[in-house]
């Protein structure tokens, strides 16, 4: 399987981890940690030498309760840290927006991915930016506004909603011109999803799998509230171990490429997993 972005084609022949770098002051888990530059660059080192295959930099928080921020000031957070990034290592990056404007000038600065948590719901106009630019296209399943993702009424049958709004993704990005070998699809763990849902998509990613066997699929379960309520109301900080155990799960049931925010421990799970895989 190949992801073609505007910089290189990703090889995906095992399991990759995507790591997460939020230069924002208010996301659920790194919020404020890495809002300066030096940072910000530092973790992006740290993450490469433990070994993370992409680097998904976002300047706005899409927590529970987060405010829209404008194009300026979410510009303002990441396009320095990507100049920066870029200048200084290979590894691909990928601009985690669902602003055109923002998706853009990224992508100029270096960016080679754009990650979108709407699935071009919010701002259509980021499918024709992956079209003309070339860049990979991370198509995440969510419902509702910005405002309302996290507090949409769930819906009986996950697995149909998800596979129908994916469905409906990849349908608005083609009419750009997008090709599929740049896209990659997103569960949307956490966005909209009771606790118990967000475990079936997990458990039955087999099935999302045959219904989209060209596509790679990416899950992003890192820290979530979800993996708290399952440990007893675990805080943020505690919830490492089990979110490794969703990710090699995902994997052993056909996830690509995972979102993650502890790389080097999901580096080494991944690795047994893969190898068990293969036996």
């Amino acid at each position: 399987m190949i992801w073609k972005t505007s910089r290189r084609s990703i090889t995906i022949d095992r399991p990759l981890v995507m790591g997460i770098l939020n230069v924002t002051p208010d996301s659920f888990s790194d919020g404020g940690d890495f809002v300066s530059l030096d940072a910000a660059v530092e973790r992006a080192e740290e993450m490469i030498a433990k070994g993370v295959d992409i680097i998904d930099i976002g300047g706005e928080s899409t927590r529970p309760g987060s405010e829209r921020v404008d194009d300026e000031t979410e510009l303002r957070r990441v396009l320095p840290v990507i100049e920066a990034v870029v200048k200084r290592f290979d590894t691909p990056i990928s601009i985690d927006t669902s602003k055109s404007e923002v998706a853009r000038h990224a992508i100029d600065a270096g960016a080679e991915i754009i990650n979108d948590i709407s699935g071009l719901r919010f701002d259509p106009a980021v499918g024709s930016v992956a079209a003309e630019t070339g860049s990979g296209l991370a198509l995440m399943h969510s419902r509702g506004a910005f405002e309302t993702l996290h507090s949409e009424p769930t819906v009986d049958d996950i697995m149909a909603e998800v596979t129908a709004g994916l469905n409906h993704s990849l349908d608005e990005a083609r009419s750009f011109g997008v090709e599929d070998e740049q896209i990659v699809l997103d569960i949307g763990i956490g966005f909209g999803k009771r606790l118990e849902q967000n475990l079936e998509l997990i458990a039955k990613l087999g099935k999302l799998h045959k219904e989209f066997p060209n596509f790679p699929l990416l899950v992003g379960t890192s820290r979530k509230s979800f993996i708290g309520k399952l440990l007893g109301g675990r805080p943020v900080e505690e919830r490492i171990y089990g979110s490794i155990a969703t990710a090699v799960v995902a994997v052993w049931n056909g996830a690509n490429i995972v979102r993650v925010h502890d790389v080097s421990e999901t580096v080494d799970a991944l690795k047994i997993t893969e190898r068990l895989l293969r036996v």
